[in-house]
């Protein structure tokens, strides 16, 4: 994706956007509501044609060869596509059928994928009486069909429960290991963690930082971490915690067990000891102290803030 953007009316969804996705990797576009992740799916799949730039999938330009694009791209978007009144059998032989495939191919395809994706005891039954976990697994295997190289996942668990969405980040990870390629928008941050080998950040679209999970985690250092039991012990350790570190610590009073104070650090042990002298000098009592590393959501947080915004696209979309 080269310098892609697109505006509605005086907003502007994506503001430039340069992206690569090498053969065989799992990418996550992570984002807050409005960032323009949709956007950027829309143009990379040939459903919406960018102002400026250009985007290219598997060597297709998706705006002047749409079709051969399309052709190596499959597809699993935020809610399950499938047909509930068909049998989980009749829905990837109609999908394979679309696909071009002869009868007996198409049913020999739908046999494989079943099973692959461990649907076969269900294959039978009509996808309106699957779980969350099977529609989204059924969903996945018609995206495979045709073999595509470059499946794009569009918050692929939204609205599933923890189970089904470990059952799905299981079908993913089969992907994976069989060398596809995968475009995955998420909110879910414990997702990207998990299956991204690279996470790239928009946010108003514009991309705001990219690379693995640990290289983003390392940009945002470690934490300095007390606990204190009682309220009146909280503003003497923010003002340790804050000449410990230099940072302004956050104040937590909602932990069950303790009261949280929490600040950055970029000198970890030095910024611990420091912390522990002035903790003294205060006359405080810590329940606890300690360096976490920092997390993705500090990442997260910290590149875009906690503020939703709301694209401005035709219809609701984002």
């Amino acid at each position: 994706m080269r310098n892609l953007q697109k505006k509605y009316q005086e907003t502007y969804a994506l503001r430039g956007v340069e992206l690569n996705v090498h053969p065989g990797e799992v990418m996550a576009l992570l984002g807050p509501n409005g960032a323009g992740k949709t956007t950027l799916v829309k143009i990379l799949t040939t459903l919406l044609r960018p102002d400026v730039g250009d985007a290219f999938v598997n060597g297709w330009n998706v705006a002047t060869e749409p079709e051969k694009a399309r052709a190596t791209i499959g597809m699993a978007g935020q809610y399950s596509t499938v047909d509930g009144m068909l049998t989980g059998s009749e829905n990837l032989y109609l999908i394979a059928k679309l696909r071009g495939l002869g009868r007996r191919t198409a049913r020999r395809v739908a046999d494989d994928l079943l099973s692959r994706f461990r649907l076969t005891a269900a294959a039978g039954r009509p996808a309106r009486t699957y779980s969350g976990g099977m529609r989204r697994r059924l969903d996945l295997a018609a995206a495979l069909i045709g073999a595509p190289p470059l499946i794009v996942l569009d918050e692929p668990t939204t609205g599933l429960d923890p189970e089904s969405r470990l059952d799905t980040w299981e079908a993913v990870g089969e992907l994976v290991d069989d060398g596809t390629t995968i475009l995955l928008t998420t909110q879910y941050l414990e997702e990207a963690d998990r299956l991204a080998d690279r996470i790239t950040v928009i946010d108003q679209g514009r991309v705001v930082a990219e690379g693995t999970s640990d290289e983003l985690k390392a940009t945002a250092g470690n934490r300095l971490v007390l606990y204190v039991a009682e309220d009146h012990d909280l503003a003497p350790a923010t003002r340790a915690a804050a000449r410990a570190t230099g940072a302004t610590p956050t104040v937590d009073r909602r932990a069950r067990r303790a009261r949280r104070v929490e600040a950055a650090v970029t000198d970890g042990r030095a910024a611990l000891g420091r912390a522990l002298a002035a903790l003294d000098e205060e006359g405080v009592d810590v329940l606890e102290i300690g360096l976490n590393r920092s997390t993705l959501d500090d990442v997260f947080l910290g590149l875009t803030g906690s503020a939703t915004r709301a694209e401005a696209q035709p219809g609701g979309t984002r």
